[in-house]
C-alpha cells in the first residue's frame, strides 16, 4: 500500500493563531475531508492536546496557485484557545476520492 503525502501536501493554512503538529494538522484534514466528501456542515477534531470544532465553509479559497474547499477549526489548545482557517489542496482532494494526483501537463508531454 502506498504511503500516504505529508500532510503539508493535503491541507494549506491560510491563518493559524497558534502552532501546529503534525498530528494536529492530519487530524484537521481528516475531519475536513469528510465535512466535504459528505457535504457536512461541521465537525469534531479530538487529539490529546487538541480539541475542538471545524467548520466547512462551503466556499472555494485559493492562495497563489493553490485553490480548495475552504474550512475554519475553533480549538482549544494546550497553548489556550485558536482559530485555524485553512483548505484542501489537489492532493488532498485525490486523496479523498482515493485517486492519486493527475499528472501536470509537462509531466505528460515526458
Amino acid at each position: 500500500m502506498a504511503e500516504s503525502p505529508p500532510h503539508w501536501m493535503l491541507i494549506s493554512i491560510l491563518f493559524s493563531s497558534v502552532p501546529l503538529s503534525d498530528s494536529l494538522a492530519a487530524s484537521l484534514y481528516q475531519v475536513a475531508r469528510e465535512l466535504h466528501r459528505g457535504d457536512l456542515p461541521a465537525g469534531e477534531v479530538m487529539e490529546e492536546m487538541a480539541q475542538g470544532r471545524v467548520r466547512n465553509l462551503r466556499k472555494v479559497f485559493a492562495i497563489g496557485s493553490i485553490t480548495g474547499p475552504g474550512f475554519e477549526a475553533d480549538l482549544e489548545t494546550e497553548r489556550g484557545k485558536g482559530l485555524v482557517r485553512f483548505l484542501i489542496t489537489r492532493e488532498g482532494l485525490a486523496q479523498t476520492r482515493g485517486e492519486r494526483r493527475p499528472k501536470a501537463k509537462a509531466d505528460l508531454l515526458n
